[in-house]
């Protein structure tokens, strides 16, 4: 009997390499590259056949590219996927405050920068928190290049701003002491698990590795003043909202809304109001938090495979 079942077992591993059984589940490996861009080394991951559909995929605070691994690797087969760190963030260069003005803009202009390097001519974005005005600023700057825009738990309506990032909006438009400090709190290991666990389904599902990469990076010395100067700027993004509403009714370009849910940060009643500019965007809300792809990717590629095709 054993010596049957291992026969068995041999034919079909001969099989499967001959490509006589089905291959399901063989993905295309993600490369880990690093790009000079204005003189800064910008550290990206890239996977999928270039052949295919590009999507940009736009991190969110206070992660990096690491946010979207399991998605890549999810979508390899279909899309070729590019998710860059930005300065200040991952693997990407960090220059102290001295050096390089972090603000939106600058992010967006590097960012655009990189996408020029790269040579890359039309591309959906996937926008995340931070990744959303960073992308929206990318798209009315160049909406011929997009071809559709993911949403995920990023805003561009005043509907969507939830009670848990008033702090950084009050050291935004007010910066003292004590706002500060209550920005400061944003930065630490208990917040940065918080907004991977709070409104998630299943936490137990949630790998804790997320949350620890990311509270590495946000640790290194002269992190916080990066941190801060982009948290004293957030303002800024809500006066060019207008300027993204007037891009989506001009453009209408195809709009996927898969935020989770249970987001404190920015709300769920911030997905309804991309309708009112664009009224064939769809929303398909997931059952988790502000990181929802850390428990629900594979639900995410899914939609985001019916959404392009």
């Amino acid at each position: 009997m054993k010596k049957t079942t291992l026969s068995l077992f041999f034919l079909i591993a001969v099989l499967y390499s001959a490509g006589v059984v089905a291959q399901t589940d063989v993905r295309p490996p993600t490369q880990y590259r690093t790009v000079k861009v204005d003189g800064l080394d910008i550290f990206y991951r890239e996977a999928g056949d270039k052949d295919k559909p590009l999507i940009v995929l736009l991190h969110g605070f206070p992660s990096s590219s690491q946010m979207y691994r399991d998605l890549m690797s999810d979508l390899a087969n279909d899309f070729h996927l590019i998710a860059p760190d930005y300065p200040g963030f991952g693997n990407s260069s960090a220059p102290s405050v001295q050096d390089f003005d972090y603000t939106f803009d600058h992010l967006a202009t590097i960012v655009a920068h990189f996408i020029e390097a790269l040579g890359l001519t039309k591309y959906s974005l996937y926008m995340q928190d931070y990744g959303g005005p960073i992308g929206f600023r990318i798209a009315t700057q160049r909406p011929q290049a997009i071809q559709a825009l993911i949403v995920q738990n990023a805003n561009a309506y005043m509907e969507g701003i939830g009670e848990a990032i008033g702090p950084l909006l009050n050291y935004s438009k007010n910066p003292n002491p004590q706002t500060e400090s209550a920005a400061r709190s944003i930065l630490t290991l208990e917040s940065t698990k918080w907004q991977y666990l709070d409104g998630a389904e299943e936490p137990a599902r949630i790998d804790p590795d997320s949350y620890a990469i990311d509270q590495f990076y946000l640790d290194r010395k002269g992190n916080d003043a990066i941190q801060l100067s982009l948290f004293r700027d957030y303002k800024n993004n809500l006066t060019l909202y207008d300027k993204w509403h007037s891009y989506l009714r001009k453009y209408q370009p195809p709009v996927l809304i898969i935020s989770g849910k249970n987001d404190k940060i920015f709300v769920s009643a911030g997905a309804a109001p991309f309708k009112k500019d664009v009224p064939t965007a769809r929303i398909q809300l997931l059952n988790g938090g502000h990181f929802v792809l850390a428990e629900k990717h594979r639900e995410a590629a899914q939609l985001i495979r019916d959404f392009l095709r």
